[in-house]
């Protein structure tokens, strides 16, 4: 799937992508800046997570349930340095768990990633609609 959207088609994004569907480990690539949190939000919200959602830049993994107790995880690893801090945090659990997995910065853990796993990747163009990936 290949899409532009503006910021404001964000909701109507994630209603698309979800009926793709793809893989429950999801990758998120792009620079910072280009949306792939706000992406994630719209993501969670199609999947009926009614809590207020965040980046996990500093806990790294942000764990959401939905009304029929379904989880979602959210994990950001800007700042990982080495895959064994992933490992130390039980990351295998997580992705192997059979729930939604939302990947940003995946790159730092390339080993890691399950080999069933979809990836997304954001653009931003200069006009300031993203362009979106999902493979």
């Amino acid at each position: 799937m290949k899409i532009t959207f503006s910021l404001d088609e964000i909701n109507e994004v994630a209603k698309k992508i979800l009926s793709e569907n793809p893989n429950k480990t999801i990758l998120f690539n792009g620079e910072m800046g280009n949306g792939k949190t706000t992406l994630i939000k719209a993501i969670a919200k199609e999947l009926g997570v009614l809590e207020s959602t965040s980046s996990p830049t500093f806990s790294l993994v942000n764990e959401y349930q939905n009304p029929d107790n379904q989880l979602i995880y959210h994990f950001d690893f800007y700042r990982i340095k080495k895959e064994t801090e992933a490992i130390d945090m039980g990351i295998d659990d997580y992705l192997y768990s059979g729930n939604w997995c939302f990947i940003e910065w995946a790159e730092n853990i390339p080993n890691l990633i399950p080999e069933k796993h979809s990836i997304i990747t954001i653009t931003l163009l200069s006009n300031g609609k993203r362009y979106l990936e999902l493979s």
